[in-house]
């Protein structure tokens, strides 16, 4: 069921939920693509990654590792050796809520990344925190084991629960929307394109 939102954009899925859940203020530190994957979160203090380190024991290839920095922009909570490793045990992004640093080398190697911002000032690695708890990320609220799924337009995530049915009113929604630009494309440009975003949020 998750590889089937890898083609679906974040915008439609908001549309979908009725445009109240998902980030604002986290920006993607990678190439383009897709991240989709299932939420291990972390709660941390800000500028601190102990616990981040303690979360590699519980992230399983898939995995989004989710961090709480507290939205700290001081200090980086992760940089290139943690996302090497998180990518060489299959880990299929991070998502934080505060600073990362390396930036070229998320470039460079392609891994889905959604930070806060940037700064080359590294973590402390006293704690504590806390693994696999609710976490607030730039407002939106994040369980353990939730779908989590980004492109350049930002974060959604959602219970695994409600997959189904989202998958579902997506699929609607892209295929009105192609039909829409169908319809421009060949000319056809009287037609009221508003009745779209109307049965979105229907």
């Amino acid at each position: 069921m998750l590889d089937a939102f890898r083609g679906a954009a974040v915008a439609v899925i908001s549309d979908n939920m009725n445009r109240l859940h998902g980030t604002k203020s986290l920006k993607p530190y990678h190439r383009s693509g897709h991240l989709v994957g299932t939420a291990v979160t972390v709660k941390t203090r800000p500028g601190d990654n102990q616990a981040l380190h303690r979360a590699y024991e519980f992230l399983r290839p898939g995995d989004v590792l989710v961090v709480d920095g507290g939205g700290d922009e001081i200090q980086a909570l992760v940089g290139e050796i943690m996302m090497s490793r998180a990518k060489a045990m299959g880990v299929a992004g991070f998502v934080i809520d505060g600073a990362i640093r390396d930036v070229a080398a998320f470039v460079e190697a392609g891994f889905p990344c959604y930070a806060r911002s940037v700064t080359h000032r590294g973590p402390y690695k006293t704690g504590p925190g806390e693994i696999n708890v609710p976490v607030a990320i730039d407002g939106m609220v994040v369980m353990p084991g939730d779908v989590v799924v980004g492109d350049a337009d930002g974060i959604v995530t959602f219970d695994r629960t409600d997959a189904e049915e989202l998958l579902a009113l997506v699929r609607k929604q892209e295929a009105r929307e192609a039909g829409a630009l169908t319809d421009i494309a060949e000319g056809r440009l009287d037609k009221p394109y508003t009745g779209i975003i109307e049965k979105a949020a229907s």
